[in-house]
């Protein structure tokens, strides 16, 4: 490998790391979404693997097309810059929703008691939850459709570093080295998620918080939306 090959590769993969390390929204999404709904470790490896997967197909398409088209930086930066706010609003939005639904949750939930009164005036009470009790088919869907919903979201999400990347190994007329951009990219970027994603999860697992479960919907819902807004004020 030339020294040239050896240089791209390295400054490919310390700009992946360093833009999924200080993206929040790589990684905070699963881990939030993982424990409200109770996945497993595989499970929300699988979610984040195919989620990263979209997060950069869509700007290696984008970047493809660009070069096959002869498309300026300045104009795919700009399509890209689109794409983000979509996925901002987009975090932002579902965040919101399931954070409502998870209120919804927590009032449906609130512990309460119930008097019993017998002929024996053997007389007595208990306290007790609904939803523990009872699994309702819009709570299933809600579930099914959650890596979806994820999956949509990183799809239009952008990988803003990617695409001036391209262009250099573009501009030599050399596919390996284009190819060899890409697939660097996308190793360290879905690798870092999957990392911190994980060793995060993990961590989470041995801390008990059951006194928290059951706002971990809401949490859940506002740590997204957070996410979102962080990204799409503050340039995170």
């Amino acid at each position: 490998m030339s020294n040239e090959m050896m240089v791209l590769s390295f400054t490919t993969a310390s700009i992946a790391f360093i833009h999924t390390l200080f993206g929040p929204d790589h990684y905070l999404p699963f881990m939030v979404m993982g424990k409200a709904r109770n996945w497993s470790l595989k499970k929300t490896a699988l979610v984040t693997v195919v989620c990263g997967f979209g997060h950069i197909i869509g700007s290696i398409i984008l970047g493809f097309v660009g070069i096959g088209f002869g498309i300026g930086l300045m104009r795919l930066e700009l399509i890209e810059g689109f794409r983000g706010n979509l996925a901002a609003w987009a975090l932002i939005g579902f965040g919101f929703m399931y954070f409502v639904w998870g209120i919804r949750k927590i009032v449906r939930n609130k512990p309460h008691k119930h008097s019993h009164v017998h002929i024996d005036k053997d007389d007595h009470t208990h306290t007790h939850t609904h939803t523990d009790q009872h699994v309702h088919i819009h709570d299933k869907r809600i579930g099914n459709m959650t890596p979806w919903v994820l999956f949509t979201i990183f799809v239009l999400g952008p990988c803003e570093p990617l695409i001036p990347l391209l262009m250099y190994p573009a501009a030599k007329n050399s596919l390996m080295a284009l190819l060899m951009v890409v697939g660097i990219f996308g190793l360290v970027t879905i690798s870092t998620m999957l990392g911190i994603v994980m060793i995060a999860s993990s961590g989470v697992r041995l801390i008990p918080l059951r006194w928290l479960e059951r706002y971990s919907h809401a949490l859940a819902g506002a740590a997204i939306c957070f996410c979102g807004v962080a990204i799409q004020f503050f340039g995170l």
